[in-house]
């Protein structure tokens, strides 16, 4: 599972900023202590750090200053200030990514993405359960010799279903998946999606009860 430390003081930016990463399956640590932010960042280990640059009892352009000393972390800066200088600055001392607030989701998590892409540039491409293959990076999936091809919707709903390995995934988690909003959205419409996954699956000879549906709750592998 891939690691993000988050260094943000706005407590409710902060918690939404680990529930996003959290939904996408994503370990998100939040730093409290940000006197001591940089060294705890690095005690972590991450495979990132997400950074805001006005934090109390520090600045964030020392920190990402600090971090890049010692680690190539790759690091974003996710921040308020829309200033020229603050931006040149931070990737000046070693910040590989700068996103101004506010943000919308679908941004922040393809910028995330790409961050993640550079610190493990050898992401693993082919999944496998339950004699099932998906290929993310061609979109194919594969059962005992039969193949096919998935739309973007089918892709998101069978990657998050195969991270989980057999664990319920709620519709909350996969409607957000799919569309990257807390707004509402017709159940029908995911329900609709799912099952052409399931279509899908049966095409290539998967068992009907490889996608389980749990009522009230949400699918399984």
């Amino acid at each position: 599972m891939n690691k993000i430390y988050v260094i943000e003081d706005d407590e409710t930016l902060r918690n939404e900023l680990v529930r996003i990463l959290s939904l996408q399956g994503i370990e998100a640590l939040a730093c409290t202590d940000f006197e001591h932010a940089a060294e705890s960042a690095l005690a972590a280990q991450p495979n990132a750090i997400i950074m805001d640059l006005r934090l109390p009892n520090n600045d964030g352009l020392a920190i990402c200053r600090e971090v890049r000393a010692a680690s190539s972390i790759p690091i974003m800066v996710l921040t308020s200030s829309d200033a020229e200088f603050d931006e040149v600055m931070s990737m000046k001392l070693g910040a590989d990514d700068y996103l101004t607030k506010p943000y919308s989701p679908a941004v922040l998590l393809a910028h995330v993405e790409r961050l993640l892409q550079r610190s493990t540039p050898n992401l693993q491409t082919l999944l496998t359960y339950n004699g099932l293959e998906f290929d993310t990076k061609r979109a194919r999936i594969s059962y005992k010799g039969k193949s096919a091809e998935l739309s973007r919707n089918e892709q998101r709903i069978l990657l998050l279903l195969m991270k989980a390995k057999g664990a319920i995934v709620s519709r909350q988690e996969l409607m957000y998946e799919l569309w990257q909003s807390d707004e509402f959205i017709d159940d029908n419409t995911l329900t609709v999606n799912v099952n052409r996954l399931r279509k899908v699956l049966l095409g290539i000879g998967a068992p009907e009860e490889m996608l389980h549906t749990h009522r009230g709750q949400g699918y399984s592998l």
